[in-house]
């Protein structure tokens, strides 16, 4: 499990895993449901209108680690682990937009009780386009943070390099070379989080040791084709896109392409890459509240 914590109580030593030190850090009850026969790790916090957070390619539900407890203080909030992810099962085959699209729908039906507000980032972004796009379940509103989808996966070349020895070898060097690319500034963010950065850190390798292959055809199906336009243009849901200005792996003008050409608001935070959840915390919050104030 990696960079595991340890514990003495009385004379013995008692391994604590990151994921339960991260759950631990937040304001919300771990539960696992089985939504289209699939057994999903769901975070769940606050009350209120709902929330729905969808995580990027090898993160999980607690990795929203700076936007629940904010969030959880007005809204009722649920971040699963998406399927192959986290302490989440997978499906039995490629995650289709049509087995996803069900899942998600389970979720919804499970945890809201009321239309909610559905977040997704990068590969988490492409599922609720998808979702969004197919016109069942009602949503208050769509919002898309520097999502996979809009064109085909092309990042910077230095992105692209880190990404490709990252997933060869997941070791702590490569992970925060991969980081480096993901975020503008890491040391910043190692300051920020101070010892949740070990805690996420040791989690991400555990996960990419356990799941690589549930990632690769989660990439394959949502994270590097682009998304129809014939399937976009059916979105009527109120959509917000919050973009880090310095993303590297999608980068803003493809955000302000889509702005123009689907007339969705375009939310662009300073000093952050592909990951201003948790790099720009408070300025993606400002961002989330306009989106959820607007509907």
């Amino acid at each position: 499990m990696g960079a595991a914590t340890r514990e003495t109580v009385g004379t013995t030593a008692k391994v604590r895993n990151p994921r339960e030190l991260l759950i631990e850090s937040l304001p919300v009850t771990e539960r696992r449901l089985s939504l289209n026969g699939v057994a999903t790790a769901v975070l769940e916090g606050g009350s209120g209108s709902p929330i729905i957070l969808l995580h990027g390619p090898g993160g999980y539900g607690a990795q929203w680690i700076h936007a629940i407890p904010a969030l959880a203080a007005t809204h009722r909030v649920i971040a699963p682990d998406l399927p192959g992810h986290g302490a989440s099962a997978f499906f039995e085959g490629p995650p289709t937009p049509g087995l996803v699209n069900d899942w998600l729908d389970d979720l919804i039906e499970c945890t809201c009780s009321k239309p909610p507000v559905l977040v997704g980032h990068t590969l988490g972004g492409a599922i609720a386009m998808h979702f969004a796009a197919a016109a069942g379940r009602p949503l208050a509103a769509l919002v898309l943070v520097d999502t996979l989808g809009l064109a085909a996966f092309q990042p910077a070349p230095a992105f692209g390099t880190a990404l490709e020895a990252f997933l060869r070898a997941p070791t702590g060097a490569t992970h925060d070379g991969l980081w480096s690319q993901c975020v503008f500034d890491l040391e910043g963010v190692r300051r920020r989080l101070g010892e949740q950065w070990q805690w996420i850190r040791a989690y991400n390798l555990a996960g990419m040791q356990a799941g690589a292959s549930a990632l690769m055809d989660w990439m394959e199906q949502f994270g590097v084709p682009e998304v129809p336009s014939a399937v976009l243009e059916r979105i009527r849901t109120p959509t917000m896109l919050i973009w880090g200005r310095h993303d590297r792996a999608t980068p803003l003008r493809v955000a302000e392409a889509a702005r123009q050409k689907h007339g969705w608001r375009l939310e662009v935070i300073e000093g952050a890459a592909d990951d201003p959840t948790i790099e720009q915390p408070e300025a993606f919050l400002g961002a989330l509240r306009k989106a959820i104030a607007s509907n």
